[in-house]
Parts: structure tokens; sequence; C-alpha cells
């Protein structure tokens, strides 16, 4: 079976896109990393994606939503990405890399959609949020990715107990933590065909 061509997209650390990759190294999961893009020149990602041998690409997004969607668009295509993953990326796609993948682009959420989702809710100000509204537990959403944030259809979910104590960074920890875990296993199970594309 040929190896499923991962395309991922990052703004800042990329921590999900990390651990796929070393999955991916290990031999644990049947996929090749084709392509990093982020819309940051500083981030943290590209450096990773230069350091392990991974083609990556900086497309800017500020005032230019239109260019930079076909950029992606194309250099998606030019890298034969089967799958787009997106890992804290933050800028909304447009609707020509939207058109070209649908059905194939995943975002993982840390936290329980639609509750915690939208527009502002991201990283740290989810689990805020979380906190400040006393839950007993939250989680992360993998969900393919649509026109607006955190809204499509979700693929895979999985709970996290909140504790007593917790505070935002330790279950920032926890929920990373589960978030990749979640999305190791989703992808892994994608690549060996259990779950086929488009989802």
């Amino acid at each position: 079976m040929d190896k499923l061509a991962i395309a991922f997209l990052a703004s800042n650390n990329g921590t999900s896109f990390r651990t796929i990759n070393e999955a991916i190294r290990a031999n644990t999961m049947n996929a090749t990393a084709v392509v990093l893009v982020s819309n940051r020149a500083s981030s943290p990602a590209l450096a990773y994606a230069e350091a392990n041998g991974i083609p990556s690409c900086h497309i800017p997004t500020k005032d230019r939503e239109a260019d930079a969607d076909k950029q992606l668009r194309d250099t998606l295509i030019a890298y034969g990405a089967e799958l787009v993953v997106l890992s804290g990326y933050l800028k909304r796609l447009g609707p020509l890399t939207l058109a070209a993948f649908e059905g194939r682009i995943l975002n993982v959420h840390p936290g329980l959609l639609p509750k915690y989702g939208g527009l502002g809710m991201y990283g740290r100000r989810v689990h805020q949020a979380v906190l400040d509204n006393r839950e007993t537990e939250t989680g992360a959403t993998i969900h393919l990715v649509d026109g607006e944030y955190d809204h499509g259809r979700t693929v895979a979910t999985t709970i996290v107990q909140i504790h007593p104590d917790d505070s935002v960074v330790s279950l920032e920890l926890r929920v990373m933590a589960a978030e990749c875990n979640l999305f190791t296993d989703l992808i892994r199970r994608i690549s060996k065909g259990e779950l086929r594309l488009p989802l």
C-alpha cells in the first residue's frame, strides 16, 4: 500500500505535526510528510521541518488572502498532498484550498466542540474559558475544516478530566498530549485504509 502523503499547516510550534512526524520516522504509520506550510516566517515549525528534511515554505496571508489561498492550493497540489493536517494553523482557509481538498483537511481543537470553539477561541483561551465555567471535563476534537472556525463535522474526540487544582498550564499540557495521541491514532487508521478519504 502506498504511503499516505500528508501536508501540514502550522503557525507556531506545530506540536501535532512534530508528533505525527515522529510516528512516521518510527515506522509506526504508513505515511510521509510531503510539505510543511506556515503563514509566519519565524514559525518554529519551519525550523523543525528543515532540520528533519521535510520540504517547507512560508506563505504570508496578511493583506493578501486571495493570493495566499491560490498559492497554498497550488503548493499542496504540487507536493501531491492527499491529506492536509492543521497543527495550530491560526488562519482561515480560502475557498480554492477548501474546494480542492474537500473532506481531506483536518484540524484539532483543544476543547470539546461546539461549546468552546469559534473565532478567537484557541490555545490557552479555550482552557481559561473551561476553567472559568467550572467544567469537570474537557478534551480534544478533530474536525473537518470548512469556511468557518471550528465548524466542520467532528471526526474524533477524546475526553480529558479536569482536576480541582488544574491551572491553565497544567490543563494545556494534558490536553495537548491527548490531542497528539488522538490525531496520531486517527491518521494511522487512515493510512491503514480503515478510514477512507474523503472523510
